[in-house]
């Protein structure tokens, strides 16, 4: 079948797609190889650096950015489903945040409810949060090969990263990604001004 009618049929590609979003963002998108590196699209943000690409056999879309974390906070955000009254009778914690919508939507998980109340005190984040489908939002341990190269000197010991991870299938929607970018920036931001995330220009 000719490219033209597949394009017409399907849409563009993942990497067409890609490629158009790291323009509009003003992003780079950086082409993978046959054999082990897999196409990414990365984004600076004040100096931290933002990166999509995909995860697993299965290709399902990730996206993070580290950080250093000195007081290690951390916290994980996803949908509620219906196996999320089964977890809390098992004694999975939920926090509820103060915001009636977001708390009957999400589970929110943290180690500090006064931090989790704070950061998702900010509207801009519940707001693009909600705004995916499906989410897995969390601060977690950065490790593996995505840390090297990306500092001039050691890598600091308080490295975290916050991550966005699809466990099922792919985000296939540009202005869903372009809004992941912008969770991420407004994460990170919220993150810097309470005093939790430092920002790799303040040395």
């Amino acid at each position: 079948m000719p490219q033209p009618l597949l394009r017409e049929l399907f849409g563009p590609s993942r990497s067409e797609m890609w490629r158009q979003l790291a323009s509009e963002i003003n992003a780079t998108y950086v082409e993978g190889d046959v054999w082990w590196k897999r196409d990414k699209v990365q984004a600076s943000h004040a100096g931290w650096l933002i990166t999509l690409d995909e995860h697993g056999k299965h290709h399902h879309t990730r996206m993070r950015a580290p950080f250093s974390n000195p007081g290690g906070f951390r916290f994980t955000v996803y949908r509620k489903g219906i196996f999320t009254e089964l977890g809390k009778y098992m004694g999975m914690q939920d926090v509820e945040v103060g915001h009636q919508d977001f708390d009957r939507d999400f589970v929110i998980k943290g180690t500090d409810d006064t931090k989790l109340r704070q950061i998702f005190g900010n509207a801009r984040i519940r707001e693009l949060i909600t705004a995916q489908p499906r989410i897995h939002f969390e601060v977690k341990d950065a490790h593996g090969i995505f840390e090297r190269n990306l500092f001039s000197e050691k890598t600091p010991e308080d490295l975290d990263a916050l991550e966005f991870l699809i466990d099922f299938g792919r985000v296939n929607d540009k202005e869903q990604l372009r809004l992941l970018f912008d969770l991420f920036a407004e994460t990170l931001d919220e993150l810097c001004r309470m005093g939790t995330a430092r920002s790799p220009q303040v040395k």
